[in-house]
């Protein structure tokens, strides 16, 4: 193996378990609903616990972030990726043996949504020192992940439905078990230690005091208002989050069914969303290091609001499927590349917090989203809700182009080459 393999051999190690590890999580969200259905057969209850899985991620992304720095990003994924392991495999043997009471079930679904959030953060925490130990810019290896994290999750639901039918649930539950004790073993064996080492200074000062934990989650809240361009990034997709997000589950079955009167049609918007995704991410990956950060963004963000005016004339389902693979495309480098930036100006022994915040706001935005959209069409018909819900995302790139820390990304092609090191700029 010559020595740009062996660089690259945590990276490769890294993506394999993100890529596992999110299949992994695909085959949950699909297994444990039906499990439920299939044991008790309440509708009702199936729907609890789909529900249950919001609430964990928002407290964890908040209160786990200062964890994830303490422990260090290579173990707390790890430390993830089993006890997620042995959580899911608990509900086929406690099923199998003791009994599996609903409220017990409830707990270890409420334990597998909190266990996930800081395994991600942990992940998206090392990539800087990864990438730079690969020899790649930060932007490529952020868009390879992209791509991971899109494909695993096109292929996670339909194995599922195919075990399923195949296997049974419980049998899937233990592959899934399973699966998570591959991506730990891939990130305890292939990733050095030495690179992701767990920054003293700012964490080893903190002890164990409950306040002095409270000041670390204050901490990432701190550096988040402090850093101006930070702050309206995470504003953006905290907005994007609320107004454009709830499009695909709770506007599209709701337009599929109304307009079209199929569910196939459907599955076409869904399919046309991850191939743009895909497409988008490809294309940054290869180009991204060289293209202007801010209209990277502002197109993007722009684009996707003005593909949104295609619904509201509700044509055939061809225009609507082209319009969103166009709106994908455009989109989906303002993720790797917005990626990027937080992990330039995130100083190391921080990330954990502050990724972990920023992700706790985004998910909490979206519920609303989906609950004021539903009411909306409850009350006022799809057609009035897509003028509204078209016209209020076209204040997302407004937003964008009238920020002054954004206006400061200027046109310059991103700045994190082959040797980056991926140093954090200064708050703004």
């Amino acid at each position: 193996m010559n020595d740009t393999s062996t660089r690259r051999l945590p990276l490769y190690a890294l993506l394999t378990a993100s890529f596992i590890s999110r299949v992994g999580n695909s085959l949950t969200y699909i297994a444990i609903p039906w499990f439920v259905l299939a044991t008790t057969g309440s509708a009702t209850k199936t729907g609890l616990v789909a529900a249950v899985g919001i609430l964990p991620v928002i407290i964890t992304g908040i209160f786990g972030g200062p964890l994830v720095d303490r422990l260090g990003y290579k173990r707390m994924a790890v430390v993830s990726e089993v006890a997620s392991g042995v959580n899911v495999a608990l509900i086929p043997l406690l099923y199998a043996t003791v009994g599996l009471p609903f409220w017990t079930l409830l707990v270890l679904v409420l334990l597998g949504a909190a266990l996930d959030s800081p395994g991600h953060t942990a992940r998206q925490s090392m990539l800087p020192e990864i990438a730079a130990l690969a020899a790649m810019p930060l932007e490529r290896t952020n868009s390879i992940v992209m791509i991971a994290g899109r494909t695993s999750s096109m292929i996670g639901a339909p194995l599922a439905g195919i075990l399923i039918a195949a296997i049974g649930t419980s049998n899937l539950l233990w592959i899934d078990a399973v699966s998570f004790g591959i991506s730990a073993t891939l990130l305890a064996v292939a990733i050095p230690g030495r690179v992701v080492a767990r920054t003293q200074g700012q964490v080893a000062q903190a002890g164990t005091a409950l306040r002095a934990y409270l000041g670390e989650v204050a901490e990432g809240f701190r550096f988040i208002k402090q850093d101006g361009l930070i702050f309206w990034l995470a504003v953006s997709f905290s907005l994007g989050s609320l107004l454009a997000e709830p499009v695909y589950s709770v506007i599209m079955p709701v337009y599929a069914k109304e307009v079209y009167g199929s569910a196939l049609d459907l599955g076409f918007m869904y399919a046309a969303l991850g191939a743009g995704s895909i497409l988008g991410a490809l294309l940054f990956a290869v180009f991204g290091h060289r293209m202007p950060r801010r209209a990277t963004i502002l197109t993007g963000f722009t684009i996707r609001a003005l593909s949104f005016w295609v619904l509201v004339v509700m044509p055939p389902v061809g225009v609507v499927v082209v319009a969103i693979v166009i709106n994908a495309t455009a989109l989906e480098p303002t993720n790797p590349l917005v990626m990027t930036i937080f992990q330039e100006r995130i100083p190391d022994g921080m990330r954990g917090r502050v990724f972990g915040t920023i992700g706790a706001i985004s998910a909490a935005t979206m519920p609303i989203g989906m609950i004021v959209y539903g009411l909306l069409m409850t009350e006022l018909g799809l057609q009035t809700t897509l003028y509204i819900f078209a016209t209020v995302n076209l204040s997302v790139p407004l937003v964008l182009a009238l920020v002054p820390a954004i206006r400061a990304l200027g046109e310059s092609a991103g700045r994190s080459g082959s040797s980056q090191t991926n140093q954090p700029a200064a708050p703004a």
